[in-house]
């Protein structure tokens, strides 16, 4: 296998040629931060760092979000990369698996992670989704989407499916209680769970704030 360094540096470059013009809020500036927090938990938690590193970064390219309507469908563009950078079959094999369970899929449907490693990086990826980067996330999400912003007459869902949560097609503000504040209680490690406490009731308070605008009260 190569020197760990320089798998890290030769993924980094392949990871940003992939998602540079992504603007879903799953751009390479995303995979940054999950990368770093990835790291910051992984250290505090004894986490595999490489491991943790490699997941993180590539945690995206496959995401159903940003490849479903791709022709032809992208398959086993990790694996493929890390044979490539003669990553170890073990290693390349808990990558892939990491990455296949990572995303949520809808309140009603468990998603959990079997390693410490994927526990880490599964919470670098949720804490990204909420806060202020959350927020600005989930808007240029819905944006991108076309999605409307609020919408008092649709309300939000508990997918009990994945299906049924890919195909949801709600406001930006219904994505806020159909995940985004549901995150907080999903936090697999103790670093993640303190740092989710105050990012949680930032989005309780731009909620407050944004209904009270909505309904002319502020």
């Amino acid at each position: 296998m190569k020197n760990e360094e320089v798998v890290i540096a030769n993924t980094i470059a392949f990871v940003k040629g992939k998602l540079h013009s992504d603007r879903s809020g799953h751009d390479w500036w995303h995979v940054y931060r999950v990368w770093k927090m990835a790291l910051f938990i992984a250290l505090r938690e004894n986490a595999n760092r490489f491991e943790v590193q490699l997941s993180a970064l590539l945690h995206d390219i496959e995401d159903w979000k940003l490849i479903e309507n791709q022709t032809p469908p992208l398959k086993n563009v990790v694996k493929d990369w890390l044979k490539s950078q003669k990553v170890e079959d073990m290693v390349n094999y808990h990558v892939c698996k990491i990455i296949d369970d990572l995303s949520f899929k809808g309140a009603g449907v468990p998603s959990p992670m079997h390693t410490l490693e994927g526990k880490v990086v599964q919470d670098a990826d949720r804490l990204d989704a909420i806060g202020a980067i959350g927020i600005a996330r989930a808007f240029a999400f819905g944006g991108f989407h076309n999605r409307e912003i609020h919408n008092p007459d649709l309300l939000p869902t508990i997918h009990k499916s994945f299906e049924e949560y890919k195909k949801d097609q709600s406001t930006s503000i219904n994505h806020f209680y159909e995940k985004l504040l549901l995150l907080k209680d999903l936090m697999n490690t103790t670093t993640a769970k303190q740092i989710s406490i105050e990012r949680h009731q930032f989005i309780e308070g731009f909620l407050t704030q944004f209904m009270a605008e909505w309904r002319g009260e502020k």
